[in-house]
């Protein structure tokens, strides 16, 4: 995968594969230290970064199912919600590969031995790695309950 070395590179990766998936996509911009959700100690007025530049943010919602949005963040990462899943810290060069795996089926549930009601979503990334996030057993939906392995 490209480096994205920007939000807006992200959003047209992000495009690019609602549209290879043929998904609607709604894209909303924060633009601005004041506007930005990680910079709301940056003071009333301030825009810019102390270096001078302007910060930007993009919350990306794709239709269809699995429901699946993504907030990239000024600071090269994101938050992937997966069915109301949320998997925060997904290094934004990560992200496309990460909805691949999603949208292609790759994407799976895990049920612990041990424990019960332990689920965990597991995405699989390049380079033998995986993103796995816990899942409380009340909020297993109809996509992630069909997904269990």
């Amino acid at each position: 995968m490209d480096r994205l070395p920007t939000t807006e590179a992200a959003v047209v990766a992000l495009r690019a594969l609602a549209t290879e998936y043929n998904r609607e996509i709604e894209v909303t911009h924060d633009i601005g230290a004041d506007q930005t959700s990680r910079r709301t100690a940056a003071g009333v007025g301030v825009t810019t970064d102390p270096d001078g530049s302007l910060p930007h943010e993009a919350f990306v919602d794709f239709g269809g199912v699995p429901r699946v949005s993504v907030r990239l963040y000024p600071d090269d990462d994101a938050l992937i919600t997966v069915e109301d899943v949320e998997c925060p810290d997904i290094r934004r060069d990560d992200v496309p590969d990460f909805l691949r795996a999603v949208f292609d089926g790759l994407a799976h549930v895990t049920a612990a031995r041990s424990f019960l009601h332990a689920h965990h979503l597991v995405v699989p990334l390049p380079g033998d790695r995986t993103h796995k996030e816990f899942i409380p057993m009340i909020t297993l939906t109809p996509w992630l309950s069909r997904h269990v392995r």
